[in-house]
């Protein structure tokens, strides 16, 4: 876990120079890549650069409904992991995410995931309490339910996050703040520590940058 840290920790701090000195205001990619010797339509061989995607996913909304990927393929999205009875950061986090969901609410190419990591208790009835005190109904905001072997590895793989059972915390669990960026090709864009107001902002700022992207 600590290698995790220490990876999102190197990677907000390469983000940074990377914009400060990118003048075309392009958003890195995050996560492994690697070459690819690609054919153009005329057969010419060139090499591309291949970049970590997220997988397929399929959990349980706040609604008890099959959520699949298919509801962010093609849009910009923001995830984060979270559970129900956090007493530290989620609140916060939830919170300083709330007036983005409500700027982009109308906007049909934008979402926002919630993945708990409390597999004991935040069954779909209980993320759908969380949901409705916290202001948001419909679909543009999907709280998700899955088992610790699907969300656990989907989470330090995938969106780089680190999360964990840890009997010594007060809430049982330990995990990282971030709001994680996703562009339409399901690339992990960006990572902004969710309990910083300024970084939230950024994050607002950036989602327009990727809309603004060619798919």
């Amino acid at each position: 876990m600590k290698i995790l840290f220490s990876y999102l920790a190197a990677s907000l701090v390469a983000t940074t120079l990377f914009t400060a000195c990118n003048n075309n205001k392009t958003l890195p990619y995050y996560g492994e890549r690697h070459a690819e010797t690609v054919k153009d339509a005329n057969g010419k061989e060139t090499i591309d650069t291949v970049y970590q995607q997220i997988p397929e996913w399929s959990f349980l909304n706040q609604d008890s409904v099959v959520t699949t990927n298919k509801v962010t393929d093609g849009k910009v999205y923001v995830a984060d992991f979270f559970f129900t009875s956090c007493t530290s950061i989620c609140p916060i986090m939830h919170r300083n995410l709330l007036p983005v969901y409500q700027k982009f609410k109308d906007n049909p190419n934008v979402m926002f995931l919630s993945h708990t990591i409390d597999f004991k208790y935040d069954v779909p009835s209980k993320l759908k309490k969380y949901a409705e005190k916290l202001g948001v109904d419909g679909p543009k905001w999907q709280f998700l339910y899955g088992t610790k072997d699907q969300v656990y590895p989907l989470a330090e793989k995938s969106y780089l996050v680190a999360v964990g059972q840890d009997s010594t915390s007060k809430d049982g669990y330990i995990h990282q703040g971030y709001l994680v960026l996703v562009d339409q090709n399901r690339h992990v864009r960006g990572a902004y520590d969710g309990t910083k107001p300024e970084q939230v902002a950024q994050m607002e700022k950036d989602i327009q940058l990727l809309l603004a992207e060619k798919k």
